[in-house]
């Protein structure tokens, strides 16, 4: 059937025409701006933050070529800019994987959830292996220099950063042994060191491993460490409860959740030495979990108060200091100078304030009470107690 409208279209074209399909529009450029100098030069201000429109930049940059005054403006105002913009560091953020895994752990919270004592071992053994993962073996071996408190003197061990991982791993497996895990000890010594290695303490555990070794300790070492914390990890989240059942030390003991803070305070305090040793910066643990190990370290500082004063009577029964931890992650504690027992707020005789971090630095020896920049008032013996006893909780 003919198209009764086709017929009249051809009707009006000679033979053989053919339609002419008409060609696309280009897209319409930006319209051109012609705006006078002072306009031109009042836009040079939005021109070098790129906020101008694509019509203004180009009759800007127009501009530009022909007045020489407004270049040399145009040319300071980008330097300007560039210095408010700070340099964007290749380097991941290290605490993008914890943001990650929080988001994560929000939307869906694990069935067997690790327990809030253990956070702060979860956090810092991850930030810790995440500082490890590129190492090569150069950075293996690099010096590094322990540095704690032992009888009221500072002290110093010389080691390597395998040897820092091999030292983690072996005072970790203190906790391992309590909670039935194997001990890493087992296969590294021999006869009579084994017989003694649960009542060592950590420098004696640490020292015997280090011994055991007929090398120098490699990066194989991280696959060991790592292998542990998962397992501590795994077990503490499966046991659940309290925390309460204890771990020995060698000469003391601590209840588990406690056990665990101090693991995670020794895996920041070591990570930053090895950050130091490689040259790199490592950022302190959250607030929240830095919060903990100041809480952990301010409950012991009353026995260490009472093992530096020994058996001499107190100057004045009942006395005490109050201890006040500056930052996010800080609080006030009263401090008891003449026996373990509650103290009196009554009988208040100094205040010390302290950076939450420079307490922490203090607390594993890596501070002098001198070197502190404590805020102090009162009894300036009481004062020089407390920072020396909260320097005496270091160890290796």
């Amino acid at each position: 059937m003919t198209d009764p409208h086709h017929s009249r279209a051809a009707a009006g074209r000679p033979d053989g025409a053919t339609e002419r399909v008409p060609e696309p529009r280009s897209p319409a450029g930006p319209e051109r701006l012609d705006l006078p100098h002072e306009v031109l030069r009042s836009l040079l201000g939005a021109w070098a933050l790129a906020a101008c429109s694509t019509a203004e930049a180009d009759a800007v940059e127009e501009h530009l070529g022909t007045c020489g005054a407004c270049a040399d403006e145009a040319r300071r105002l980008r330097e300007a800019v560039g210095l408010l913009h700070r340099p964007e560091s290749l380097e991941v953020d290290p605490t993008l994987r914890n943001r990650v895994l929080e988001n994560c752990l929000r939307r869906r919270p694990p069935r067997i959830p690790v327990p809030d004592w253990a956070a702060s071992y979860d956090a810092e053994t991850a930030r810790l292996d995440a500082l490890l993962r590129d190492f090569g073996d150069a950075e293996w071996h690099t010096p590094v220099r322990l540095r704690w408190f032992e009888s009221g003197v500072p002290a110093t061990r010389r080691t390597t950063v395998a040897g820092v991982i091999a030292h983690l791993l072996s005072v970790d497996g203190m906790v391992a042994t309590a909670l039935g895990l194997a001990d890493p000890l087992t296969e590294a010594v021999t006869g009579a060191e084994r017989d003694v290695r649960g009542a060592a303490g950590p420098a004696g555990r640490t020292e015997a491993f280090w011994r055991a070794s007929h090398f120098p300790q490699t990066r194989a070492v991280r696959a060991r460490w790592r292998d542990q914390s998962h397992q501590l990890l795994r077990t503490v989240s499966f046991t659940g409860g309290s925390g309460g059942f204890p771990v020995g030390y060698g000469d003391f003991t601590l209840p588990l959740r406690d056990a665990m803070v101090d693991r995670a305070f020794e895996c920041w305090v070591h990570a930053d030495d090895i950050a130091r040793a490689v040259e790199y910066p490592y950022d302190p643990p959250a607030p929240r979990h830095l919060s903990r190990m100041i809480e952990l370290a301010a409950r012991m500082l009353p026995l260490a108060v009472a093992a530096q004063r020994g058996t001499a009577p107190p100057a004045t029964p009942g006395r005490s200091l109050r201890l006040e931890i500056e930052g996010a992650a800080g609080g006030q504690w009263l401090i008891p100078l003449d026996s373990p027992s509650d103290p009196v707020p009554e009988h208040e005789v100094a205040h010390v304030a302290l950076d939450g971090v420079e307490f922490c630095r203090l607390a594993a020896g890596h501070l002098t009470p001198e070197e502190t920049t404590a805020g102090q008032r009162g009894d300036r013996k009481a004062i020089r107690d407390v920072l020396t006893a909260t320097a005496s909780l270091s160890r290796m």
